[in-house]
């Protein structure tokens, strides 16, 4: 279980996992990054973006469990904030109220 995620932690959590660019583009996902590196977060858009819309369900639930951190099958508040560093480390943390 994660407990408190510090954001200090958050780059490592994925080490151990699929990486997102095995499954997705790295120039789409720096693209989708940078489209939303200083405007609110829309994970319609983004996941748009990234390409996910086009992938198979199979491939949509790799996505998942790279970013489901703790395995638990959901994606928690904790794990939310850094979603966007669960695509690339160079993500940026959302905010509390994205």
């Amino acid at each position: 279980m994660l407990g408190q995620l510090e954001q200090r932690d958050a780059p490592d959590v994925w080490a151990d996992k699929m990486s997102m660019t095995d499954l997705l583009k790295a120039e789409e996902i720096k693209k989708a990054l940078e489209a939303f590196a200083g405007e609110t977060f829309d994970p319609k858009k983004f996941f748009e973006l990234v390409g996910m819309k086009a992938m198979s369900a199979e491939n949509v639930k790799k996505v998942f469990q790279v970013l489901d951190v703790d395995g638990s099958g959901f994606i928690e508040e904790e794990e939310l904030k850094f979603v966007l560093k669960g695509f690339s480390s160079e993500g940026r943390d959302l905010t509390d109220s994205e």
